[in-house]
């Protein structure tokens, strides 16, 4: 009797869930649902010649942003702009961008970065370009916007401590410059039209500056083409054929 009230006991106090074993954890399909919402998370293939690069969220430069900000790191992005341009493997580069702009140094180290490329690179400014996401679309060889995307273009703000001496001044006024000469070198708008559009009244609530929107963009000089993925993609593979034709021209020259 006492057997069969002790071997009850055990049956009743057993834990419902049975306990995980190998054959029961979650799958790889489970945990693609769980992760990305997917069963089919498609991969670029070994032999793939074109790199595609993102720029989305802020970028973030020395100082690390709060956890929940979306961001792009500039010590990620550099070493696979590196690694770009020593595998041979990689002919093109395709640059996403959905940013709002962030850490002006870093983000012009990325432009000088993607500019000095000895391959062919081509952007897209998907959702937005704003603030220090204009000189790294306009840093690759060819630019595209989507029609409903938008660039803003405002002077250099900076935030946090700020001594009100005429150096510090003057040296936001530099940074200004260093930005105006690069948008100005990469792309057809003039440095009167940028600045133009960075001083304009009106345009931003609460703030100054332009909100350039899709074929205004290219209106201006900013851009290249409206497009999307489809035509940049077109574009950078006619680039990479023509950069091996002249390759090729060049090694029966010499």
């Amino acid at each position: 009797m006492k057997n069969e009230q002790s071997s009850n006991y055990r049956l009743e106090n057993q834990p419902n869930e049975p306990e995980q074993s190998p054959e029961t954890k979650p799958s790889g399909i489970v945990e693609k649902l769980q992760q990305l919402g997917t069963t089919n998370v498609p991969d670029l293939s070994q032999d793939a010649n074109i790199h595609c690069l993102t720029i989305i969220g802020q970028i973030e430069g020395h100082m690390q942003l709060p956890p929940q900000n979306k961001t792009t790191k500039y010590e990620h992005i550099i070493p696979q702009l590196v690694a770009i341009e020593q595998n041979p493997k990689i002919e093109g580069l395709l640059v996403i961008l959905n940013t709002v702009g962030g850490d002006v140094e870093a983000g012009l180290a990325i432009s000088e970065m993607i500019s000095t490329l000895s391959k062919p690179s081509v952007s897209i400014v998907l959702g937005g370009g704003h603030s220090i996401g204009v000189p790294i679309a306009v840093s690759c060889s060819y630019a595209f916007i989507a029609e409903t995307a938008t660039m803003t273009i405002h002077p250099i703000r900076l935030t946090g401590l700020v001594i009100g001496v005429p150096q510090s001044f003057e040296y936001m006024d530099k940074m200004q410059e260093r930005v105006v000469r690069f948008v100005t070198k990469h792309s057809d708008i003039s440095e009167e039209t940028f600045k133009d559009l960075m001083f304009a009244k009106g345009n931003l609530t609460r703030d100054i500056g332009t909100n350039v929107i899709g074929s205004d963009a290219v209106k201006y000089g900013l851009i290249n083409e409206v497009g999307g993925v489809g035509p940049a993609m077109k574009k950078l593979n006619e680039m990479i054929a023509a950069k091996k034709e002249n390759n090729e021209e060049e090694r029966l020259l010499q």
